[in-house]
């Protein structure tokens, strides 16, 4: 049996004994650890080489040819909120595609509640929090409507979402009425994205983040131990806090010396903590691997597999519906055209973080990597003051070689048997 710390999903084979084991809290062998080397350590929750990488060869590249600007505590801050509306995107996106599924409705999801909170925030002048509740609700009904399609009546989630797509662009048009811009003007939902923290803030929040993903780390492991099996090595658990530890210090500090720390970027960060914590330490997780694995094989396990789909489904329309509200607070706008490229980012960015397109594989920490993939060749791209064709072609390849070096990479552990 492989580790599940070693790999960027549980096998199903894992989460149907592992629960078992620890329940019965007799394991049939005592836990062993498993000795540190850079391999093992490298595939964990936020082992993905090809990825990293990638992004330090990006990372290099442009900080020579910008002369040093790239990496700039300004630019850092810039950067890290472009890609705000792409991470929360990619999340939902996440979500679908462990299940074996695509959501190919995100895009218009997000702009079409963005313009439900906007119409009845400036026309209504409904309180702020009630009009940012009302798109959020909007987007778990949509959710609901895309998940009975497939999950109940099983429509292949392809054509749902594809029909959603262009059903809720149009919706959006019903909703915007002749308006093609519309502004908003309330200084609560103007706030969301682009506030800067105080610095003890700054410095807190960040922190219980950490404290939150050692908690994870630490209730892994000892759920590992009561089923009996392989633990990681004391040193190898020490690196990865260590290292996740020195990167929050690092990145924080950055932030300090410009403006602070952005709200939007902890609230993105955040979202990915809390997912990687439902996903990789709740029976919900295990059983959504499970059904992304085999949803045959987790029915006959005794998984409600139709109330897991319409739940995931449910939760990335409303992930959808809040990446919208972001960007509505940074743009201070609503707009009836959908974005042509904000689907295609967010799912990019899951793919190039090594999710895999068929279900089952993958971390929400993909989302991390991923969309910082993607925003570095934007920024970096801008920055060199390069057109949008170079811009997409330079994404497009980056993307073709992340995915098939992470393939190459798999295969090759394969052969090996790890």
């Amino acid at each position: 049996m492989k580790s599940l710390d070693n790999d960027a999903h549980p096998s199903s084979e894992e989460q149907a004994i592992a629960p078992q084991l620890g329940a019965e809290g007799s394991p049939s062998q005592a836990p062993t650890t498993v000795r540190f080397n850079l391999r093992s350590f490298m595939r964990g929750d936020l082992g993905f080489i090809p990825v990293i990488l990638t992004l330090a060869l990006i990372t290099i590249y442009f900080q020579v040819t910008t002369s040093g600007v790239f990496l700039q505590a300004r630019n850092l801050s810039n950067l890290t909120q472009q890609i705000v509306v792409i991470s929360i995107l990619s999340v939902a996106a996440v979500l679908v595609l462990l299940l074996g599924e695509i959501d190919l409705s995100l895009a218009a999801v997000a702009q079409a509640c963005a313009a439900i909170m906007a119409v009845v925030s400036v026309y209504q002048n409904w309180n702020p929090w009630l009009a940012i509740l009302l798109g959020l609700v909007a987007g778990a009904v949509i959710g609901l409507i895309n998940g009975f399609f497939v999950a109940v009546l099983r429509v292949p989630s392809f054509i749902v979402t594809l029909a959603g797509s262009i059903g809720y662009a149009g919706f959006l048009l019903l909703v915007m009425g002749r308006q093609t811009t519309l502004i908003v003007r309330d200084d609560t939902i103007r706030s969301l994205a682009p506030t800067f923290l105080a610095p003890w803030l700054g410095w807190v929040i960040p922190f219980l983040l950490v404290g939150l993903y050692g908690l994870g780390v630490w209730y892994e492991r000892k759920r590992r131990s009561q089923a009996g099996l392989p633990l990681r090595s004391s040193l190898q658990t020490a690196i990865q806090l260590g290292c996740v530890l020195a990167i929050t210090v690092i990145v924080v500090y950055l932030f300090q010396s410009y403006q602070g720390v952005p709200q939007a970027v902890l609230i993105s960060l955040g979202l990915v903590v809390i997912f990687w914590l439902l996903l990789r330490k709740t029976t919900f997780g295990r059983h959504l691997y499970a059904v992304g694995g085999n949803a045959e094989a987790a029915r006959r396990a005794g998984i409600n597999v139709v109330g897991m789909k319409l739940t995931v489904f449910v939760m990335a329309s409303t992930l959808a519906a809040l990446a919208g509200i972001m960007l509505t607070s940074r743009s201070t706008a609503v707009a009836t055209q959908v974005s042509s490229t904000l689907l295609l980012n967010a799912i990019a960015a899951a793919v190039i973080g090594g999710v895999s397109l068929f279900g089952g594989r993958g971390s929400v920490w993909a989302v991390v990597l991923g969309a910082l993939v993607i925003g570095s060749l934007d920024n970096g791209l801008d920055l060199l003051n390069q057109d949008q064709s170079i811009k997409s072609m330079v994404q497009g390849g980056v993307l073709l070689l992340a995915v098939t070096a992470d393939a190459l990479v798999r295969r090759s552990g394969l052969r090996t048997g790890r």
